[in-house]
Protein backbone atom coordinates (compact mmCIF):
# COMPACT_ATOMS: atom_id res chain seq x y z
CA UNK A 1 0.00 0.00 0.00
CA UNK A 2 1.42 3.36 -0.95
CA UNK A 3 0.35 4.67 2.36
CA UNK A 4 3.01 2.83 4.23
CA UNK A 5 5.65 3.77 2.25
CA UNK A 6 7.78 6.15 3.64
CA UNK A 7 10.23 7.70 1.05
CA UNK A 8 12.58 9.90 3.49
CA UNK A 9 13.42 6.52 4.97
CA UNK A 10 14.89 5.00 1.95
CA UNK A 11 17.44 7.68 1.62
CA UNK A 12 20.62 9.11 3.53
CA UNK A 13 20.14 12.99 3.13
CA UNK A 14 16.53 14.81 2.05
CA UNK A 15 15.83 17.69 -0.96
CA UNK A 16 18.69 19.98 -1.71
CA UNK A 17 20.61 19.56 1.49
CA UNK A 18 21.83 16.63 -0.59
CA UNK A 19 23.80 18.97 -2.71
CA UNK A 20 28.01 19.09 -2.68
CA UNK A 21 28.82 21.95 -0.72
CA UNK A 22 29.75 25.16 -2.97
CA UNK A 23 33.19 24.99 -1.61
CA UNK A 24 33.96 21.46 -2.48
CA UNK A 25 32.10 22.06 -5.66
CA UNK A 26 34.53 24.85 -6.65
CA UNK A 27 37.26 22.58 -5.93
CA UNK A 28 35.99 20.03 -7.84
CA UNK A 29 35.54 22.29 -11.08
CA UNK A 30 39.50 23.78 -10.94
CA UNK A 31 41.56 23.42 -14.18
CA UNK A 32 38.62 22.71 -16.06
CA UNK A 33 39.11 24.36 -19.29
CA UNK A 34 35.62 26.34 -20.74
CA UNK A 35 35.52 26.78 -23.87
CA UNK A 36 34.95 30.14 -25.57
CA UNK A 37 31.98 30.83 -27.57
CA UNK A 38 30.14 34.65 -27.61
CA UNK A 39 26.96 32.82 -27.58
CA UNK A 40 27.65 31.24 -24.54
CA UNK A 41 26.12 34.05 -22.09
CA UNK A 42 26.21 31.67 -18.97
CA UNK A 43 28.05 28.96 -18.30
CA UNK A 44 29.44 26.89 -15.79
CA UNK A 45 32.22 29.02 -14.79
CA UNK A 46 29.62 31.33 -13.68
CA UNK A 47 27.87 30.54 -9.89
CA UNK A 48 24.88 30.97 -11.15
CA UNK A 49 21.18 28.98 -11.53
CA UNK A 50 21.56 27.77 -15.12
CA UNK A 51 23.39 27.91 -18.61
CA UNK A 52 22.37 30.68 -21.37
CA UNK A 53 23.04 30.34 -25.10
CA UNK A 54 22.17 32.54 -27.02
CA UNK A 55 20.34 31.53 -30.33
CA UNK A 56 19.63 34.97 -31.97
CA UNK A 57 19.21 38.38 -31.12
CA UNK A 58 15.79 38.05 -29.62
CA UNK A 59 15.96 34.46 -28.42
CA UNK A 60 18.51 32.89 -25.73
CA UNK A 61 18.11 29.37 -24.03
CA UNK A 62 18.38 29.04 -20.55
CA UNK A 63 19.10 25.07 -19.20
CA UNK A 64 19.53 23.86 -15.92
CA UNK A 65 18.85 20.20 -14.60
CA UNK A 66 17.76 19.72 -10.95
CA UNK A 67 17.65 16.34 -9.07
CA UNK A 68 17.35 15.36 -5.30
CA UNK A 69 16.18 12.31 -3.18
CA UNK A 70 12.93 12.45 -1.12
CA UNK A 71 12.02 15.44 0.47
CA UNK A 72 8.65 14.17 1.92
CA UNK A 73 7.40 10.46 2.32
CA UNK A 74 3.88 11.29 0.28
CA UNK A 75 5.94 10.24 -3.86
CA UNK A 76 3.21 12.73 -5.35
CA UNK A 77 4.33 15.55 -2.94
CA UNK A 78 7.85 14.53 -3.45
CA UNK A 79 7.75 14.50 -7.55
CA UNK A 80 5.52 18.07 -7.41
CA UNK A 81 8.67 19.90 -5.38
CA UNK A 82 11.17 18.08 -7.22
CA UNK A 83 9.52 19.55 -9.96
CA UNK A 84 8.89 23.16 -8.61
CA UNK A 85 12.40 23.08 -7.33
CA UNK A 86 13.77 22.34 -10.88
CA UNK A 87 11.62 25.19 -12.48
CA UNK A 88 13.15 27.68 -10.38
CA UNK A 89 16.10 27.88 -11.68
CA UNK A 90 14.77 29.26 -15.09
CA UNK A 91 12.38 31.94 -13.38
CA UNK A 92 15.87 32.86 -11.68
CA UNK A 93 17.14 33.62 -14.82
CA UNK A 94 13.90 35.64 -15.70
CA UNK A 95 13.25 33.22 -18.29
CA UNK A 96 9.87 30.94 -19.15
CA UNK A 97 9.97 26.89 -18.99
CA UNK A 98 9.50 25.51 -21.70
CA UNK A 99 10.19 21.56 -22.30
CA UNK A 100 11.44 19.74 -19.34
CA UNK A 101 12.87 15.85 -19.14
CA UNK A 102 11.84 13.41 -16.64
CA UNK A 103 15.35 12.50 -14.23
CA UNK A 104 14.31 9.72 -12.01
CA UNK A 105 16.37 6.77 -10.57
CA UNK A 106 13.98 4.49 -8.56
CA UNK A 107 14.48 1.38 -6.03
CA UNK A 108 13.17 -2.15 -8.03
CA UNK A 109 10.88 -3.17 -5.29
CA UNK A 110 9.43 0.54 -5.32
CA UNK A 111 5.32 -0.17 -6.08
CA UNK A 112 4.47 0.81 -9.58
CA UNK A 113 1.87 3.06 -7.94
CA UNK A 114 4.43 5.12 -5.87
CA UNK A 115 6.59 5.96 -8.86
CA UNK A 116 3.45 7.02 -10.59
CA UNK A 117 2.50 8.99 -8.52
CA UNK A 118 5.90 10.93 -8.13
CA UNK A 119 5.67 11.17 -12.13
CA UNK A 120 2.30 12.70 -11.99
CA UNK A 121 2.96 14.94 -9.24
CA UNK A 122 6.61 16.41 -11.70
CA UNK A 123 3.61 16.73 -14.81
CA UNK A 124 1.32 18.62 -12.61
CA UNK A 125 3.92 20.78 -11.82
CA UNK A 126 5.54 21.36 -15.12
CA UNK A 127 1.93 21.82 -17.24
CA UNK A 128 1.05 24.52 -14.32
CA UNK A 129 4.43 26.46 -15.62
CA UNK A 130 2.93 25.94 -19.00
CA UNK A 131 5.67 23.93 -20.02
CA UNK A 132 5.70 20.22 -21.88
CA UNK A 133 7.84 17.41 -20.51
CA UNK A 134 8.57 15.69 -23.43
CA UNK A 135 10.89 12.09 -22.24
CA UNK A 136 13.44 11.91 -19.81
CA UNK A 137 15.82 8.54 -18.59
CA UNK A 138 15.57 6.33 -14.90
CA UNK A 139 17.62 4.35 -13.77
CA UNK A 140 17.44 1.29 -10.47
CA UNK A 141 18.71 2.66 -7.67
CA UNK A 142 18.13 1.66 -4.07
CA UNK A 143 17.98 5.42 -3.59
CA UNK A 144 15.18 7.25 -4.79
CA UNK A 145 15.84 10.28 -6.20
CA UNK A 146 13.98 12.14 -8.81
CA UNK A 147 14.01 16.05 -10.64
CA UNK A 148 14.19 17.14 -14.53
CA UNK A 149 16.51 18.97 -17.07
CA UNK A 150 14.75 22.34 -17.72
CA UNK A 151 15.22 24.41 -21.31
CA UNK A 152 13.49 27.83 -20.81
CA UNK A 153 13.52 31.10 -23.12
CA UNK A 154 14.64 34.54 -22.31
CA UNK A 155 15.69 37.65 -24.46
CA UNK A 156 19.18 38.17 -24.23
CA UNK A 157 18.86 41.86 -22.70
CA UNK A 158 16.63 40.60 -20.05
CA UNK A 159 18.11 38.07 -19.15
CA UNK A 160 18.74 38.35 -15.16
CA UNK A 161 22.12 36.67 -13.47
CA UNK A 162 22.99 36.36 -9.66
CA UNK A 163 26.17 38.97 -10.59
CA UNK A 164 24.33 42.26 -11.45
CA UNK A 165 23.65 43.62 -8.12
CA UNK A 166 24.57 47.46 -7.84
CA UNK A 167 24.97 49.93 -4.72
CA UNK A 168 21.58 51.51 -3.58
CA UNK A 169 19.67 48.20 -4.84
CA UNK A 170 17.19 46.66 -2.53
CA UNK A 171 16.58 42.89 -1.84
CA UNK A 172 13.30 41.33 -1.66
CA UNK A 173 12.52 37.56 -0.84
CA UNK A 174 9.48 35.47 -1.79
CA UNK A 175 9.18 32.56 0.66
CA UNK A 176 9.62 31.49 4.34
CA UNK A 177 13.31 30.00 5.43
CA UNK A 178 13.89 27.35 7.58
CA UNK A 179 12.61 24.03 4.99
CA UNK A 180 16.15 22.21 5.71
CA UNK A 181 15.25 22.42 9.97
CA UNK A 182 11.80 21.35 9.24
CA UNK A 183 12.13 18.67 6.91
CA UNK A 184 15.09 17.33 9.70
CA UNK A 185 12.68 17.32 12.67
CA UNK A 186 10.05 15.58 10.22
CA UNK A 187 12.25 12.83 9.71
CA UNK A 188 12.73 12.68 13.21
CA UNK A 189 9.25 12.38 14.35
CA UNK A 190 9.92 15.71 16.07
CA UNK A 191 7.23 18.31 14.53
CA UNK A 192 3.67 18.81 15.82
CA UNK A 193 1.15 16.68 13.93
CA UNK A 194 0.09 19.31 10.83
CA UNK A 195 3.19 21.39 10.96
CA UNK A 196 4.84 20.68 8.00
CA UNK A 197 1.35 20.74 5.97
CA UNK A 198 2.75 24.70 5.21
CA UNK A 199 6.57 23.82 4.52
CA UNK A 200 4.74 21.48 1.87
CA UNK A 201 2.79 24.16 0.27
CA UNK A 202 5.75 26.61 -0.16
CA UNK A 203 8.18 24.26 -1.75
CA UNK A 204 5.40 23.15 -3.96
CA UNK A 205 4.77 26.41 -5.06
CA UNK A 206 6.23 27.58 -8.41
CA UNK A 207 8.09 30.89 -8.32
CA UNK A 208 6.35 31.94 -11.41
CA UNK A 209 4.46 34.66 -10.23
CA UNK A 210 7.07 36.10 -8.35
CA UNK A 211 9.22 35.81 -11.79
CA UNK A 212 5.78 37.50 -14.13
CA UNK A 213 6.10 40.76 -11.54
CA UNK A 214 9.84 41.45 -11.27
CA UNK A 215 10.63 41.57 -15.27
CA UNK A 216 8.20 44.32 -15.10
CA UNK A 217 10.34 46.17 -13.03
CA UNK A 218 14.36 47.50 -13.13
CA UNK A 219 15.62 43.89 -11.53
CA UNK A 220 19.64 44.05 -11.49
CA UNK A 221 20.06 40.83 -10.11
CA UNK A 222 18.36 37.70 -9.02
CA UNK A 223 18.72 33.75 -7.88
CA UNK A 224 16.94 31.69 -6.23
CA UNK A 225 17.74 30.74 -2.83
CA UNK A 226 18.15 26.78 -2.51
CA UNK A 227 21.09 24.55 -0.89
CA UNK A 228 23.77 26.55 0.18
CA UNK A 229 21.13 28.41 2.51
CA UNK A 230 20.34 32.26 1.97
CA UNK A 231 24.13 33.24 3.45
CA UNK A 232 25.24 31.28 0.61
CA UNK A 233 23.61 32.31 -2.09
CA UNK A 234 24.26 36.07 -0.91
CA UNK A 235 27.72 35.86 -0.80
CA UNK A 236 27.70 34.52 -3.98
CA UNK A 237 25.38 37.04 -5.30
CA UNK A 238 27.93 39.91 -3.63
CA UNK A 239 31.20 38.05 -4.50
CA UNK A 240 30.11 38.05 -8.65
CA UNK A 241 28.55 41.75 -8.24
CA UNK A 242 31.46 42.57 -6.68
CA UNK A 243 29.57 44.70 -3.62
CA UNK A 244 28.58 43.79 0.39
CA UNK A 245 25.05 43.46 1.09
CA UNK A 246 23.21 44.64 4.64
CA UNK A 247 20.80 41.56 5.31
CA UNK A 248 18.32 43.22 7.88
CA UNK A 249 17.26 39.51 9.77
CA UNK A 250 14.62 40.73 11.35
CA UNK A 251 12.59 41.62 8.01
CA UNK A 252 13.16 37.70 7.12
CA UNK A 253 10.00 35.21 7.96
CA UNK A 254 11.11 31.89 9.08
CA UNK A 255 8.55 29.01 9.98
CA UNK A 256 6.77 28.84 13.05
CA UNK A 257 8.25 26.16 14.52
CA UNK A 258 11.78 26.33 12.85
CA UNK A 259 13.54 29.02 15.12
CA UNK A 260 12.55 26.79 18.24
CA UNK A 261 13.97 23.61 16.45
CA UNK A 262 17.24 25.47 15.70
CA UNK A 263 17.52 26.37 19.53
CA UNK A 264 17.05 23.00 20.29
CA UNK A 265 19.86 22.00 17.77
CA UNK A 266 18.09 20.32 15.28
CA UNK A 267 19.89 20.83 12.01
CA UNK A 268 20.75 19.66 8.75
CA UNK A 269 23.99 18.13 7.91
CA UNK A 270 24.05 21.17 4.98
CA UNK A 271 23.78 23.87 7.18
CA UNK A 272 27.40 22.74 8.50
CA UNK A 273 28.69 22.70 4.80
CA UNK A 274 27.17 25.98 4.17
CA UNK A 275 28.60 27.77 7.11
CA UNK A 276 32.01 26.26 6.14
CA UNK A 277 31.93 27.79 2.77
CA UNK A 278 30.37 31.51 3.60
CA UNK A 279 30.85 32.56 7.48
CA UNK A 280 34.34 33.99 6.55
CA UNK A 281 32.91 36.45 4.53
CA UNK A 282 29.90 37.21 7.00
CA UNK A 283 29.83 39.65 9.68
CA UNK A 284 27.08 38.45 11.77
CA UNK A 285 26.68 40.98 14.30
CA UNK A 286 24.33 40.64 17.39
CA UNK A 287 22.50 38.14 15.50
CA UNK A 288 21.91 35.04 17.59
CA UNK A 289 23.53 31.66 16.52
CA UNK A 290 20.46 30.00 16.45
CA UNK A 291 19.24 32.77 13.57
CA UNK A 292 22.30 32.63 11.53
CA UNK A 293 21.94 28.75 11.55
CA UNK A 294 18.04 29.24 9.70
CA UNK A 295 20.21 31.70 7.15
CA UNK A 296 22.55 28.82 6.34
CA UNK A 297 20.20 26.45 6.65
CA UNK A 298 19.76 24.79 2.79
CA UNK A 299 16.40 25.30 1.23
CA UNK A 300 14.25 23.03 -0.98
CA UNK A 301 12.62 24.87 -3.39
CA UNK A 302 13.05 28.47 -1.88
CA UNK A 303 11.91 31.62 -3.23
CA UNK A 304 13.28 34.44 -5.61
CA UNK A 305 16.10 36.73 -3.63
CA UNK A 306 15.48 40.06 -6.09
CA UNK A 307 17.89 42.96 -6.37
CA UNK A 308 15.71 45.87 -7.29
CA UNK A 309 16.85 49.50 -8.52
CA UNK A 310 15.72 51.81 -5.57
CA UNK A 311 13.40 53.87 -7.82
CA UNK A 312 11.49 50.69 -8.13
CA UNK A 313 11.71 48.65 -4.78
CA UNK A 314 8.74 50.79 -3.81
CA UNK A 315 6.51 50.03 -6.69
CA UNK A 316 7.89 46.05 -6.91
CA UNK A 317 7.34 45.93 -3.15
CA UNK A 318 3.60 46.61 -3.81
CA UNK A 319 3.11 44.44 -6.46
CA UNK A 320 4.99 41.30 -4.50
CA UNK A 321 1.84 41.70 -2.08
CA UNK A 322 -0.81 38.97 -2.05
CA UNK A 323 1.38 37.58 -5.22
CA UNK A 324 3.77 35.55 -3.45
CA UNK A 325 3.56 33.35 -0.52
CA UNK A 326 5.70 35.53 1.71
CA UNK A 327 7.07 38.84 0.86
CA UNK A 328 9.70 40.23 2.38
CA UNK A 329 12.17 43.24 2.38
CA UNK A 330 15.75 41.80 3.57
CA UNK A 331 18.20 44.22 2.70
CA UNK A 332 20.25 46.49 0.85
CA UNK A 333 23.53 46.64 -1.53
CA UNK A 334 25.90 48.89 -0.93
CA UNK A 335 29.52 49.40 -2.62
CA UNK A 336 31.96 47.21 -1.10
CA UNK A 337 34.70 48.43 1.27
CA UNK A 338 36.81 45.29 1.71
CA UNK A 339 36.93 42.91 4.03
CA UNK A 340 33.77 40.94 4.64
CA UNK A 341 30.78 40.82 1.66
CA UNK A 342 28.07 39.94 4.16
CA UNK A 343 26.50 42.10 7.16
CA UNK A 344 24.00 41.04 9.67
CA UNK A 345 21.75 42.92 11.47
CA UNK A 346 19.47 42.79 13.98
CA UNK A 347 17.89 45.18 15.47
Amino acid sequence: MMEDIKLTKLASCAGCGAKVGAGVLAKLLEGIRVREDPNLLVGFDKSDDASVYRVSPELALVQTVDFFPPIDDDPYTFGAIAAANALSDVYAMGGEPKLALNIMAVPEDLPREAVHAILRGGYDKVYEAGALITGGHSILDPEPKYGLAVTGFVHPEKLLTNSGAKPGDVLFYTKPLGTGVMTTAQRADLLPEGAIGRVQEMMMTLNRSARDIMVNYRIHACTDVTGFGMLGHLVEMATGSDVEIHLHVDGVAFYDEASELAQMGILPAGMYRNRNFAEHHVEPGNTPLHLQDLLYDPQTSGGLLIAADPADAEALWEALQGAVPCPQRVGTVQAYRGGKRIFLHND
